[in-house]
């Protein structure tokens, strides 16, 4: 596939931008982009040609943080599997045996030029279960899978607390909720310790699943929103030298400085959504912005049906607006996400070895009026706009 005339957003930091330029694919693959003065005049007769007539060619857009397939749309609570409400914690829950890739907001997120997303539990149990990182495209969840497990889903705050409080159920406070994490995470380093030294006798699933986090080869992936919840995290991981992401943090921009020394980063939002809690009242666009202009990596999130995947280039936009430079509200949509989701050397810029997952839009994607005119996932077209301007 070849893509020519295009104002080629690679999201690369050395060259970002390429002002009329193209691209190719081979099979799956990003094979290479340059200026159109570059073009091998040859290429235009070998292969399959796309003009983008001066749109934007951007990475597949990215959501890093949402429950799509696991909360579907149309069908209710009958197709709501995005918390086990039984147990506080659950670590063996695993998102690839409850995500449905026939839930529409798949093709919502196609529609809208979203290539990948990370799926998984909900934040009711203080350990919620095991999130994937897979494709938009597809009928077999197997078939889709960028990481699985992607990370390890925890809450700290008012959902849990409310869930089982409610119920006159450990944990009640947020002190509980803490103690309960500490108490799990230390129980799996003494279950990994034996493992290692070959005295176990039989598999212990919910903390057999820790162990791709202690050995840090995935996050541990925090709901939090109040400052002090994310101050908790950040201790909690300091203390078991784990690595996190910090989900919705509300409030960082509070603490920006704090997070930052923390290394961790955060993906932030819904923003699009109402104040529906005390520990969101802080909830504002600015947010974002604050926190890369203090060096914090970011990406943003509709926390989908939060508010609603299609969205998500919205999102930035708006983050734009209250402040985030441009290319950084592009970048929290592609290369911040895919590096956030541990996955930066497949996806999230336009580069020669990537996947060939590419959102072509009639221009700015972060602006209301703008189309998406193609979705291209491992270098096939998923969604071709038969309205194109």
């Amino acid at each position: 596939m070849l893509i020519i005339n295009g104002r080629i957003y690679t999201m690369t930091r050395e060259n970002p931008v390429i002002d009329c330029g193209y691209l190719r694919t081979n099979g799956s693959k990003i094979t290479e982009t340059g200026t159109m003065d570059e073009l091998p005049k040859e290429l235009l007769h070998k292969s399959s040609l796309i003009d983008a007539k001066g749109g934007w060619v951007l990475p597949g857009l990215i959501e890093a943080h949402c429950h799509i397939g696991i909360t579907e749309e149309k069908q209710g609570l009958i197709a709501d599997d995005c918390n086990e409400q039984t147990n506080p914690s659950t670590a063996s829950l695993r998102a690839i045996d409850a995500v449905n890739p026939m839930d529409p907001a798949f093709h919502d997120a196609i529609c809208a030029g979203i290539t990948t997303v990370m799926t998984g539990p909900g934040s009711a149990n203080v350990i919620g279960g095991q999130s994937v990182l897979m494709k938009t495209q597809g009928r077999c969840v197997d078939q889709m899978i960028l990481l699985a497990p992607a990370a390890m889903k925890t809450a700290l705050g008012e959902n849990p607390k409310t869930a089982y409080g409610d119920q006159g159920s450990f944990p009640s406070t947020r002190m509980g909720s803490a103690a309960l994490l500490r108490r799990t995470l230390s129980n799996a380093r003494a279950y990994y310790d034996q493992k290692k030294k070959h005295c176990l006798t039989e598999t212990d699933f919910s903390l057999e699943a820790w162990i791709p986090v202690l050995d840090r080869k995935i996050p541990m992936k925090v709901h939090v929103h109040r400052a002090d919840d994310i101050l908790t995290a950040i201790r909690i991981a300091r203390e078991f030298d784990l690595d996190i992401t910090i989900d919705h943090g509300t409030e960082s921009h509070l603490i920006a400085d704090l997070i930052k020394d923390s290394g961790f980063p955060v993906i932030v939002g819904p923003g699009l959504t109402s104040r529906s809690k005390l520990e969101v009242r802080y909830l504002d666009f600015k947010t974002a912005g604050i926190l890369q202009k203090a060096g914090v990596t970011i990406a943003l999130t509709t926390d989908h049906p939060v508010s609603l995947i299609q969205y998500l280039p919205l999102c930035a936009g708006l983050a734009v607006k209250a402040g985030l430079p441009l290319l950084e509200g592009l970048r929290a949509i592609t290369s911040g996400p895919a590096k956030i989701c541990r996955a930066e050397d497949r996806i999230g810029t336009l580069e020669p070895g990537k996947d060939a997952d590419i959102a072509i839009f009639s221009g700015n994607p972060m602006e209301v009026f703008t189309k998406t005119l193609y979705t291209i996932i491992d270098g096939a077209i998923v969604y071709q706009n038969q309205n194109k301007p």
